[in-house]
């Protein structure tokens, strides 16, 4: 008995489309669920850099230190009100009527409400309000290509990106490439995080506009184009001074070509550069 090649080679058809359909549909849906995946990591990464300190960071919450300097208000107690004081080494303050208060460690409003206490001892129903006059304890930290590097004073209300316009940038900035890091001495402990500042001005965006915090270190790379000049500038560096020792004589030379003495003004020799001299 003949058998149909015809029909054996047909029936092999439907089983290879099912498997090509398969694998097109699991391609499809890798398609769709791997930039998900991507964005929710990414996501992630974001939550956990924020939510990896649970810091008092408004500028109600910051916590006073040494050197910090507060003012105290408070209009019906004469031996207090205006008082400016600037937290001493011990974390205290010296105030008449009071002695000495310690404040290190505590907020402007736990500052007011502990003298509201003691000065209850004195007065009925005192009233005190404190804020904080000078920001001296806590710093973060700006480097890479910005205005001017080193360290800045932490005030509980700096954003990333109102560092970045305070530091200045420059056309040598990658500001879509602003790393921020979280130092710690526990490797587990430390966050490190990249934010693109470029997109957060183009489009208004600032779901990315972190809160600083103390220690924080903000780092702003050269651009790729700017990396390669600065690797070029700093190959060249030890021989600069040698190339600048050929040239600048070559130069004060060509310089001095270009004018001639009064002496040799005369109508068959013309001046070609410089001012007339009288």
């Amino acid at each position: 008995m003949m058998t149909d090649k015809r029909h054996v080679s047909g029936a092999g058809y439907p089983r290879k489309s099912a498997r090509m359909r398969r694998r097109t549909g699991a391609m499809a849906l890798a398609a769709i669920f791997l930039p998900a995946a991507g964005c929710s990591h990414k996501n992630k990464d974001m939550l956990d850099f924020l939510q990896a300190h649970e810091h008092e960071v408004s500028a109600i919450e910051y916590r006073v230190g040494v050197p910090d300097g507060i003012e105290i208000s408070a209009p019906r107690i004469l031996e207090i009100d205006g008082e400016m004081h600037r937290v001493q080494p011990d974390g205290k303050i010296n105030l008449r009527l009071l002695g000495e208060v310690k404040v290190s460690g505590m907020t402007a409003k736990e500052i007011a409400s502990k003298l509201e206490v003691l000065l209850s001892k004195y007065y009925q129903d005192p009233k005190v309000n404190v804020r904080v006059s000078g920001y001296n304890s806590k710093k973060y930290y700006v480097f890479g290509e910005v205005g001017g590097v080193g360290p800045r004073v932490y005030t509980g209300r700096d954003t990333l990106l109102e560092v970045i316009a305070r530091s200045g940038t420059s056309f040598l900035s990658w500001t879509s490439q602003v790393k921020i890091i979280r130092p710690s001495p526990d490797r587990k402990e430390r966050r490190e995080i990249i934010v693109d500042v470029d997109r957060m001005i183009r489009t208004g965006d600032t779901s990315a506009n972190i809160l600083i915090e103390p220690d924080d270190i903000i780092y702003v790379p050269p651009t790729p184009l700017a990396w390669v000049g600065l690797r070029i500038r700093e190959l060249l560096f030890p021989v600069s001074p040698v190339l600048d020792a050929y040239v600048t004589p070559a130069t004060v030379m060509d310089a001095s070509d270009e004018y001639d003495d009064d002496e040799n003004d005369t109508p068959g020799n013309t001046r070609r550069f410089g001012p007339r001299r009288y």
